[in-house]
């Protein structure tokens, strides 16, 4: 089976709702925030802020384009999506990065 944009973007919001973020249609539209945001990163840097697992907010600069080769996070190659997280490549901090996906604030 083909993945096209929808079924990464149902994928999404079946986590979102998963994690008991809202109605259905707020975790759609948070799913399309996401896809919005991972396909403007493949483009270039983005803006973007979330909140941290300990409670701070985090205003990032990442981007997917153009990653070092052999780039991991936490040890790990990044060969599998996942629904639960999204890596990026920090251009402040020059490293991976990831955040879940239900903590993303706002895409500037």
């Amino acid at each position: 089976m083909k993945k096209t944009f929808r079924t990464k973007v149902m994928k999404y919001a079946h986590e979102l709702m998963s994690k008991n973020y809202g109605s259905w249609s707020e975790c759609l539209t948070k799913a399309w925030s996401l896809y919005n945001l991972a396909s403007r990163m493949r483009e270039g840097v983005v803006s973007f802020l979330y909140r941290k697992t300990n409670g701070q907010f985090r205003h990032a600069f990442g981007t997917l384009r153009g990653l070092p080769s052999g780039a991991s996070l936490n040890g790990k190659r990044l060969t599998k999506p996942s629904y639960k997280t999204m890596a990026y490549w920090d251009v402040k901090k020059h490293g991976m990065r990831c955040f879940r996906v239900d903590k993303l604030i706002s895409v500037f």
